[in-house]
């Protein structure tokens, strides 16, 4: 999405490049050109805004994911040690974690297994949390919306001031940095399929000795 957003937004400017050209001279000088100037003000105050947001919401969500698979392999690292530590009777548990399967008998095997039993239930319900998630936290129309925030300020952009090559590259270098940011925002969104994915290497350590 972030490739189809920087040719959207090339092709914005371009089209307002376009536009200068053909449109008569009065309608971008005088009052004209500052109510182009207020209205791109207005749209480039609410893009920021937005891309605050989500920003914030999905730097958010993609730390929630890492903090959740960051317990997970702490509560199993945990539960592997108490079941080492309940002794004989807990080896073959601890290799199918069945902790229920337990049968204590001496008041430090029911402390363990009362032990054992809470981070099973924490395991189970950080896992349940991680599958609740949805595959990508980001929102379709916010982005859309934005996209298209994107393009008409920078048609406005380039309608501003006839076409030279110092122009035309700092939209561009400006256009990159934007689809740059959108492209950020979605793989924060996709915390176990982008580039950016959550590291499994603690969750990998911990079921090494399982």
């Amino acid at each position: 999405m972030a490739c189809s957003a920087f040719g959207l937004i090339l092709g914005g400017a371009i089209l307002g490049s376009i536009a200068r050209s053909k449109l008569p001279e009065h309608h971008l000088t005088g009052d004209s050109k500052e109510v182009i100037r207020l209205a791109t003000a207005l749209v480039a105050t609410l893009t920021a805004l937005v891309l605050a947001l989500l920003f914030a919401a999905t730097r958010a969500s993609f730390e929630h994911t890492s903090a959740s698979v960051s317990r997970l392999a702490t509560d199993i690292s945990e539960l592997d040690d108490v079941l080492e530590e309940y002794g004989p009777n807990g080896i073959a548990i601890r290799k199918r974690l069945m902790v229920r399967d337990l049968q204590p008998k001496t008041p430090t095997e029911v402390s363990l297994h009362t032990r054992a039993l809470q981070i099973s239930s924490d395991i189970q319900q950080t896992r349940l949390g991680l599958l609740a998630q949805p595959p990508d936290s980001v929102s379709t129309p916010f982005m859309v919306v934005l996209v298209l925030w994107m393009m008409f300020l920078f048609t406005t952009f380039s309608m501003s001031a006839k076409p030279n090559p110092t122009l035309a590259i700092v939209l561009f270098v400006c256009i990159l940095s934007a689809s740059g940011a959108i492209y950020l925002i979605l793989e924060l969104g996709l915390p176990f399929g982008g580039l950016m994915q959550v590291s499994n290497e603690s969750l990998r350590d911990a079921l090494t000795p399982i």
